[in-house]
């Protein structure tokens, strides 16, 4: 899911299905929750809605679905204007809202059915339909279980579902990847990539900046204003040459890093591994000594994230107030500060945890991985 992989064949429109144009919206008193924003969004491919928590993606989203109104500027919908006609809006598109918007005490089934009654699908389609769509989300096997009782992924893959039901022109989905682990994503992904296939336009909605590299063009917010919008991998460009991998770093990584944020010229900086990634200024290379005798700095390709960052002015910095206004533990030796032994937990006859065993130390970051449902 990277700008790596092959181009997708799609079965992509010229003729945007969404324009937006100069809309501005605003809440109370507050700034605007979107500011004078224009773009398209085309048919056939995915347009990814990219840009941190607050960004405005939400509200952009619902005020495609004709559920809210814009305060200033005008857009249109598969050829309606949101303000006249967002009942022939609502009945053309598909949508999944960001939080779970299925009943958790009806079964996969139950949901399927009342979501068929409120779309209006004919009874004489409802048989095929489901079939279709439980294949296509590989949740066949699960037509009994309570909604609740999904995993994340699977809830995600049932509100798809739901949304499907009419076979949308075009399918807005909200954060879809929020709280799912990669295996369900990468499922998600590939479902998608298969209804731009059938000239389906699709709205992905995120603030992963990974999930940005795997979309067709991308619409980046940030406080409300639109900062970017083209093709990922132009928008990466923005750093080519100033991405760089420093190796051999001597000592405790997070502290070296901490140090290296501070370097002139260096304006971000991530643990990547067992080395250091560094985003430089433009003509800047940046100074490693404070990495160690043994550090060597190299190019790096960049990333999504890179050129984000770059375009607000630099990370955060390498010090936390927060962090140094806490009194540091006194060092036990080289005792853990959690000790785990053989861990077992069951419920009935299922075993969420089997014998596991492992310590964390101190002033390690302790990473437990897993995709939903590992226990």
């Amino acid at each position: 899911m990277t700008t790596a992989e092959p181009a997708r064949q799609t079965g992509r429109n010229d003729k945007p299905l969404v324009r937006i144009d100069g809309v501005t919206k605003r809440f109370g008193d507050a700034p605007p929750a979107l500011d004078a924003v224009s773009g398209v969004i085309g048919g056939g491919a995915i347009t990814g809605l990219v840009g941190p928590d607050g960004a405005g993606k939400t509200t952009l989203i619902r005020l495609m679905t004709g559920l809210m109104l814009p305060d200033a500027g005008t857009m249109e919908v598969l050829g309606f204007d949101t303000r006249k006609n967002a009942a022939g809006i609502q009945t053309a598109i598909g949508y999944m809202p960001q939080r779970f918007g299925l009943y958790e005490d009806l079964s996969v089934q139950e949901n399927l059915d009342l979501y068929a009654d409120l779309r209006g699908l004919p009874k004489s389609e409802r048989a095929s339909a489901f079939e279709e769509l439980l294949t296509f989300t590989d949740l066949k096997r699960f037509t009994g279980r309570l909604a609740g009782k999904l995993s994340g992924g699977m809830k995600q893959k049932l509100g798809l579902a739901c949304a499907l039901l009419k076979k949308p022109r075009l399918l807005l989905l909200d954060e879809p990847g929020v709280g799912v682990d990669p295996i369900s994503r990468r499922d998600l992904w590939k479902m998608v990539e298969n209804l731009t296939r059938e000239g389906i336009g699709v709205l992905w909605s995120t603030a992963y900046l990974d999930e940005a590299e795997a979309c067709d063009h991308v619409l980046l917010l940030n406080q409300g204003k639109l900062l970017f919008s083209g093709k990922p991998e132009e928008m990466t460009a923005r750093v080519n040459d100033r991405v760089f991998r420093v190796s051999g770093v001597s000592g405790r990584r997070r502290q070296v890093l901490a140090e290296l944020l501070q370097v002139d010229g260096v304006i971000d900086g991530v643990i990547q591994g067992e080395a250091i990634r560094l985003v430089a200024a433009k003509d800047k290379r940046p100074d490693v000594t404070k990495a160690g005798d043994g550090a060597a700095v190299a190019l790096a390709p960049p990333r999504f994230e890179d050129a984000f960052v770059d375009m607000l002015g630099g990370g955060p910095g390498g010090r936390s107030r927060l962090a140094e206004a806490q009194e540091p533990l006194q060092a036990e030796g080289d005792r853990p500060v959690i000790e785990a032994k053989g861990l077992t937990k069951r419920f009935g006859d299922f075993t969420a945890a089997d014998d596991i065993s492992f310590d964390i130390r101190r002033g390690e970051i302790f990473g437990l991985l897993g995709p939903n449902g590992a226990g």
